[in-house]
């Protein structure tokens, strides 16, 4: 049977979901590549709270949920821009599911890297903020996962240019217990991270960037770079020191720089392998073969699925990641923490859906159609 489904302009036209999923199954752990993907988080329907409240999960699915990313042989980027820090989880929820997220990989034996911002903070000072970092240094450092230092709100707001920077990070990384993961969210995804270490000339903010990592090398895995500039990126990859990686968080371009070229690649921690962990996975151990136009042949056909999900405004692209993840039957309902499952148009939702369902991502597309037919009803959509 077709589904109809509203297009940009609100017309209604048929679509013919696809019978069956894509084959792909769990295997051992990457070799060429490390891939994190960075997860979301599952609200509680039944909880009593609004938009304002306090983030309220439902931990047994968003542990569940990890542990399916772990069992493709994912790394679990958590507590980042995909679990809603600063757009619905707060850092009191963020800390919980720090813990709790630790504390499964730790029992399943899975890769996890935790989220350091200073989300505490809606202004302060310099010292304010980087005692704010240094709080949720400790609380992932003590759960045992790698660190991510996220760039901070505060430390945009509070800074005066790029000396303010290299001081900040530069204390955190000499106190940091193992080698971390330095973030850079540029402002198409967070509009208050304008002007980020010290510039809005990116230029000028990238030899700041690269000034705190040649400073501490040792302290660096690795840097996450969120700009959804390609070419940036390449430029950015090949002037890091020996041996600090890249992880590309271009959404957008993500097949060609995990490929690479003949001077290098990039790693990856990407919210859209949230929907995409299992197609991606199998992906990647096909890259590990050498076999880049196959990994490519399988990677290439996701990017429209991506780009859609994280058009303008790009921050809202985790509704998305929602929709799927609901859809793919990993949790009962469409709701999010703070209400941000009303960020996205019927329209938009709908496309989603479909280049989804056409890629083979749903492992029930009877159970996916069933949903979306509900969902289009919600909105007055008639069958």
């Amino acid at each position: 049977m077709t589904v109809r489904l509203p297009d940009a302009t609100g017309a209604l036209r048929a679509y013919e979901p696809r019978p069956e999923p894509v084959a792909v199954t769990p295997g051992a752990p990457f070799a060429s590549r490390t891939v994190f993907s960075a997860a979301h988080v599952v609200a509680d329907p039944y909880a009593d709270v609004s938009p304002d409240s306090p983030a309220a999960v439902d931990w047994d699915a968003t542990l569940a949920f990890r542990r399916h990313l772990w069992s493709h042989g994912l790394g679990v980027a958590e507590a980042m821009d995909t679990a809603q820090r600063g757009m619905g989880l707060d850092w009191a929820g963020a800390a919980e599911l720090v813990r709790r997220s630790a504390a499964e990989a730790k029992a399943v034996g899975g890769r996890i890297a935790c989220g350091v911002g200073t989300d505490q903070l809606t202004a302060g000072s310099l010292a304010e903020v980087r005692a704010a970092y240094e709080e949720q240094l400790a609380v992932v450092e003590e759960s045992g996962a790698q660190a991510v230092l996220m760039a901070s709100r505060a430390l945009a707001a509070a800074a005066s240019g790029p000396e303010d920077y290299l001081e900040v990070y530069g204390h955190l990384l000499r106190q940091s217990a193992e080698p971390v993961i330095l973030h850079w969210l540029g402002p198409v995804f967070d509009p208050a991270l304008e002007g980020y270490w010290g510039s809005s000339d990116l230029d000028a903010a990238t030899a700041t960037f690269l000034e705190v990592i040649a400073a501490h090398p040792d302290k660096v895995d690795g840097i996450k770079v969120s700009l959804l500039d390609a070419r940036r990126e390449i430029g950015l990859r090949r002037r890091l020191p020996q041996g600090v990686r890249c992880y590309t968080g271009d959404d957008f371009d993500y097949p060609e720089l995990i490929a690479g070229d003949e001077q290098g690649f990039s790693h990856a921690l990407l919210g859209i392998f949230d929907p995409l962990g299992p197609l991606a996975a199998q992906a990647v151990r096909v890259l590990d073969t050498g076999d880049t136009a196959g990994f490519r042949g399988l990677l290439d056909p996701t990017v429209e699925l991506s780009r859609h999900l994280f058009r303008a405004p790009t921050r809202f692209y985790k509704t998305g990641v929602v929709l799927l993840a609901w859809l793919a039957g990993h949790q009962s309902h469409f709701t999010m923490v703070g209400g941000l499952q009303s960020a996205r148009s019927l329209p938009h939702l709908a496309r989603a859906y479909e280049l989804a369902d056409g890629l083979g991502l749903f492992p029930d597309p009877k159970l996916a159609e069933e949903r979306v037919r509900n969902l289009l009803s919600l909105y007055g959509v008639d069958q």
